[in-house]
């Protein structure tokens, strides 16, 4: 035992314990998200984020300490949005065929997503601060956050909103589509994949990689649109 509490100091204090608390409690999170047979409410993601948490707040590591470790794995999520472009490329035909359908349910998915949040906001009397926050929550975090600093908001709260909003559409996804009847197939996984991808981006389009090639795809080109329709629209609009 004392062995393992020199380790642990050790661990605590150095970049190696967030690179490795990180990587273990993911790969630990994918195995049961994969024994549970992909199960929406067992997302790796979300689990690994709340395993995290629970881990930081018992042991009283502080995030800054964490990060340090962590950011080696978070520099790898550039080139992993860029790889999404791959799967975009090999459908360039029929992309090019839609694209008018396309950006026209980018808009009123964006316009909806960000419409809805603020008339729910409004209705229940939030401050208009908070208000402002909420209206980029369907994009993904880092330009949510930039956004609501543009307009007002928090840019910190903004970003809370953004992994909320990710992780319900994660969840809820497949239990909505099934309701509306959107069926698997060549269009309804290219439907839902753009929708997870339109209202809850990064952490959607990662859900609708795991499910279907197409949905992968859709999803991250509804991703890629919402970021640059919101980034131009909504400081103009506001």
């Amino acid at each position: 035992m004392p062995r393992f509490v020199e380790l642990w100091v050790y661990l605590s204090a150095t970049p190696l314990f967030g690179l490795t608390a990180t990587l273990v409690v993911y790969l630990l999170a994918q195995a049961a998200y994969t024994r549970l047979g992909s199960a929406p409410w067992a997302n790796p993601v979300m689990w690994s984020v709340v395993t995290l948490a629970v881990l930081l707040t018992l042991t009283g590591v502080s995030y800054p300490s964490y990060f340090a470790g962590a950011q080696f794995i978070h520099f790898l999520l550039g080139p992993a949005v860029v790889a999404l472009a791959w799967p975009l490329w090999q459908r360039r035909a029929e992309l090019r065929a839609r694209f008018g359908r396309l950006l026209l349910a980018a808009l009123l998915g964006g316009a909806a997503a960000s419409g809805s949040a603020l008339a729910l906001a409004w209705a229940v009397g939030l401050p208009h601060d908070v208000l402002l926050s909420l209206a980029p929550k369907s994009v993904t975090a880092p330009v949510a956050m930039g956004i609501a600093e543009k307009i007002g908001g928090i840019p910190a709260l903004a970003a809370v909103f953004a992994v909320l909003t990710g992780m319900v559409g994660a969840l809820s996804g497949k239990y909505l589509f099934e309701l509306l009847r959107i069926r698997p197939g060549d269009e309804g996984w290219a439907a839902r994949g753009f929708a997870l991808g339109t209202t809850a981006h990064g952490i959607g389009a990662a859900r609708a990689l795991h499910v279907h090639p197409d949905a992968g795809a859709y999803a991250g080109l509804a991703l890629g649109m919402q970021v640059v329709l919101a980034a131009l629209l909504m400081p103009l609009l506001f």
